[in-house]
């Protein structure tokens, strides 16, 4: 992998390609992400990355995290909204590794913008999916409802276990209500329509999990169609 970035999740709209076709797309805030530590084989075993992304006020950091921040060069800044005053740090909100094959290459305090993708690109995005809650077994699992009529005793339960003496248990998988929802989430093999540089905003053709604000990575793809 040798391109990825961390992002929010600004909700979805449509816009014209350039065939003048109507494209729904997912709208991305990308970026931007400070490099904080470069892992390498020599020093770590493996090669990767590691990139801070998103504002989060000083207090709220634990002192692990203030100190590599504070090691990798991003300083606090007093921020003023209001009539408040606060120290935050610019990236350090969500940390996370990228294997790099060519994360040699990277220094830090090095800064990933949304200009490291272009239009046409094919990348993955994984993020949380949206919580359900407790779910039944039709929606949760698509199973099919029982008659409705007056006499049934059969609606939308999830139907027979399995059976009572043998094998005497419940088999590993059996579609039952419970919570749905609230799982990682990978989406494969999307298009990049449109890269806003100016403003770090990817706009990607499709939907992509997760609720608006959600935490969005976005990977180079690891198998594209042919």
């Amino acid at each position: 992998m040798k391109k990825a970035i961390l992002a929010t999740k600004v909700g979805m709209t449509q816009v014209y390609n350039e065939a003048g076709v109507l494209v729904p797309v997912t709208v991305l805030q990308a970026g931007p992400c400070v490099v904080t530590r470069v892992k390498t084989e020599e020093s770590d075993g493996y090669n990767a990355v590691q990139v801070a992304y998103g504002e989060i006020r000083a207090k709220l950091v634990n002192k692990p995290n203030a100190g590599q921040l504070e090691k990798a060069g991003i300083e606090k800044e007093v921020v003023t909204r209001g009539e408040h005053k606060r120290e935050v740090f610019k990236a350090g909100r969500f940390l996370r590794e990228f294997r790099f094959e060519n994360a040699a290459s990277f220094n830090v305090k090095d800064v990933i913008k949304a200009d490291i993708f272009a239009a046409g690109d094919k990348v993955d995005a994984t993020a949380v999916s949206k919580g359900k809650g407790f779910q039944g077994a039709i929606k949760k699992n698509g199973q099919h409802r029982g008659p409705m009529a007056h006499g049934s005793k059969f609606h939308r339960h999830q139907g027979s276990n399995g059976s009572s003496s043998d094998p005497s248990r419940v088999f590993k998988g059996k579609g039952m209500p419970g919570h749905m929802g609230h799982v990682t989430v990978t989406t494969q093999n999307l298009e990049v329509v449109r890269v806003d540089a100016e403003n770090n905003l990817i706009l990607v053709k499709g939907a992509i999990p997760g609720s608006r604000k959600a935490l969005v990575t976005l990977r180079e793809t690891v198998k594209s169609k042919k």
